[in-house]
């Protein structure tokens, strides 16, 4: 572990931005923090205007997908509004267009590259497979650099059909070519046969079916890239359900569980994991996330705004005991094609929608239109049922298979909420091919976090972390930020600004992304039942380091993907690498070429480093920074 002195003074009065002891996070997201910032600036602020998302609260799947997909230099963005839209938002040169819908209905996983060698952007997508009823493979579409979409005609053997989940463009066997990851949710038809399907890219513009990994179990299908033993070929690590599993690439698409071998434990409920080298020693550490998704039946109470929540699925719910006066407010209730109906009062009559009913639903209820409650719910009416039952109390259910969930405001009281516990996020340290469990570095924290980004806020040479937690549904969910401490560890930031304020939503993924190219690093978080939001770095300029950005295109010799390169930066002593696309989504691939280093107070030359897929290298000094470097 390498400590950058050369920063030291530059963060003097940086430090007084972060809470001086290992400070508690908890699910309820009220940590207070030991140190106030010494300025009322937060450190970053959400923007609107640069980024116009619909004003609505929408299904969303995994993090953002960041790639330049016209070429023009500015990072653009694939959102994926789940069920409903694959979305692209156009860099505008730092400023985000409206989104337009690249293709409807429900899709999954993204991953963006040129994998055919012919100068554009090809963009792949994982379709759901309707519960099993509609199997379908992975489509693709070209991207021109005038912002037009092509659909590709299926190979001569078309990519499997399937419950897609994970698509992942990457070069698994060195030869500069990118190949494809294309992982399934589990189809009962196959009886148990593997539909983690390995693809190679063949020269010939076709992707054909090299390999597979051991077949997955239920939502197991979450893949990170990384290359744990340093052997400069990509390993998978696959997590989702049971014990998170480490497959050693042993060439010529062959791969080895080596779980036992290289963890000290075998983790479980694991949500995401990130790869970062926190101690800039030139491995891989890794970031392992843990939390639960919502179980049905979970609901949720805040008594200072008479807020009450609930998450349902898989079957019949009553709540009862609901006390509150004659007006309830329903807000941001949301449940799945075809048992999105709310019927009222002891008839059961359906209550109207006005408008579409895909996104949240807001509504204001009054007693005298919902008296009383069904003597018992109609197998033939699957969705909520509300009714005032007298005495100020109210009676709710839900019946559906899909989830079902929404927050109530206006209750006075209601039964204790039961939550199930949460879990501390591991650290893992990288000695050789082998992790050790480093976690004491992180502030203590026992919460549901769904996700992460890895990002170097602050520009002094080392990463940092952003959390995404899974929030309470009835309150704003925040966004820790863990301030990398020079390598020795993390220190909770305080003031931070990274706020979702809707309800009814939880936190799901993030990644970072510099969309202006002002040299500073923001964020972009989505959150299922919710929105996409971006969050802009605020840092003022006397608190921030300097930076470098490299633009990694094709290798010189043989024209390689620079997707999946090493970049190494050495800067006043102080060594960092880094990955072209690296992200924690967990379905998905981000084709970002513009990596972010920051440089502390450094002002001496640099020497920069990039190694491609297949083995070339460059080797380039910098004498100038806070600019972009083309290689």
């Amino acid at each position: 572990m390498r400590h950058y002195l050369a920063v030291q003074k530059l963060w003097i009065g940086f430090l007084s931005l972060v809470c001086l002891t290992n400070c508690s996070h908890t699910e309820s997201n009220a940590a207070v923090l030991a140190v106030k910032p010494s300025t009322s600036k937060t450190w970053f602020t959400q923007v609107e205007r640069e980024f116009p998302t619909a004003n609505k609260k929408l299904r969303q799947w995994d993090a953002p997908v960041v790639a330049d997909l016209d070429q023009d230099g500015y990072p653009d963005l694939l959102l994926n509004d789940h069920g409903f839209s694959i979305r692209v938002m156009w860099n505008n040169k730092g400023r985000y267009s409206k989104p337009y819908d690249l293709i409807m209905g429900d899709m999954h996983g993204i991953s963006v590259a040129d994998f055919d060698k012919d100068g554009l952007n090809e963009i792949i997508l994982a379709p759901g497979g309707g519960s099993g009823s509609n199997a379908r493979n992975a489509k693709i579409f070209r991207v021109s650099k005038d912002r037009q979409f092509t659909r590709v005609a299926d190979f001569d053997t078309p990519l499997a059909y399937m419950r897609g989940r994970t698509v992942k463009f990457v070069d698994l066997n060195n030869d500069g070519l990118l190949d494809l990851i294309d992982f399934a949710f589990p189809s009962a038809e196959k009886k148990g046969e593997s539909e983690n399907y390995l693809y190679k890219n063949n020269q010939q513009q076709q992707l054909v079916l090299a390999a597979r990994l051991p077949a997955s179990q239920r939502d197991g299908q979450k893949v990170l890239l990384s290359d744990f033993n340093s052997d400069k070929q990509i390993d998978i690590l696959v997590y989702g359900h049971g014990t998170v599993k480490a497959y050693e690439n042993n060439g010529q698409f062959t791969f080895k569980n080596v779980s036992k071998h290289i963890f000290p434990s075998l983790y479980q409920h694991v949500s995401g994991i990130a790869e970062i080298d926190y101690d800039n020693d030139g491995d891989f550490d890794l970031l392992l996330t843990r939390g639960q998704e919502f179980k049905g039946g979970e609901t949720f109470y805040h008594a200072a705004s008479q807020t009450w929540g609930y998450y349902t699925k898989r079957g019949a719910f009553h709540f009862d005991n609901l006390v509150a006066g004659d007006v309830l407010n329903i807000i941001n209730m949301q449940s799945q094609w075809p048992t999105k109906a709310l019927y009222l009062g002891e008839s059961a009559y359906e209550y109207q929608f006005a408008g579409e009913t895909h996104s949240g639903r807001d509504i204001r209820l009054v007693n005298s239109d919902t008296l009383g409650f069904p003597d018992q719910l109609s197998s033939d009416k699957k969705g909520a049922y509300l009714g005032y039952v007298g005495n100020r109390t109210w009676h709710f259910a839900t019946n559906t298979w899909s989830p079902s969930s929404g927050v109530i405001q206006g209750i006075e009281s209601a039964p204790t909420p039961t939550q199930e516990p949460g879990f501390s996020n591991i650290l893992l340290e990288n000695r050789q091919g082998k992790f050790i469990d480093v976690s004491h570095k992180l502030p203590k924290q026992i919460a549901h976090t769904m996700g992460s980004a890895i990002l170097d806020i602050n520009n002094d040479g080392y990463q940092d972390i952003v959390l995404v937690m899974r929030g309470q549904m009835v309150t704003a969910t925040h966004s820790p930020l863990l301030v990398n401490q020079q390598g020795a560890g993390f220190k909770l930031a305080s003031n931070t600004g990274l706020i979702s304020p809707e309800l009814g939503a939880i936190g799901m993924g993030a990644q970072g992304v510099d969309y202006n190219l002002d040299g500073k690093m923001d964020i972009i978080q989505g959150n299922e039942r919710g929105k996409w939001h971006l969050f802009k770095n605020q840092i003022v300029k006397s608190q921030l380091g300097a930076y470098i950005k490299v633009n990694v295109g094709e290798s010189p010799k043989a024209n390689a993907s620079p997707l999946g390169a090493l970049v190494k930066v050495t800067a006043c002593a102080n060594s960092q690498t880094q990955r072209v696309g690296a992200t924690a989504a967990q379905y998905s691939q981000s084709y970002d070429k513009l990596v972010h280093f920051g440089l502390g107070s450094c002002q001496q030359a640099l020497q920069l480093q990039v190694t491609w897929p297949n083995g070339e290298v460059a080797n380039q000094k910098i004498t100038s920074i806070n600019q972009i470097i083309n290689i």
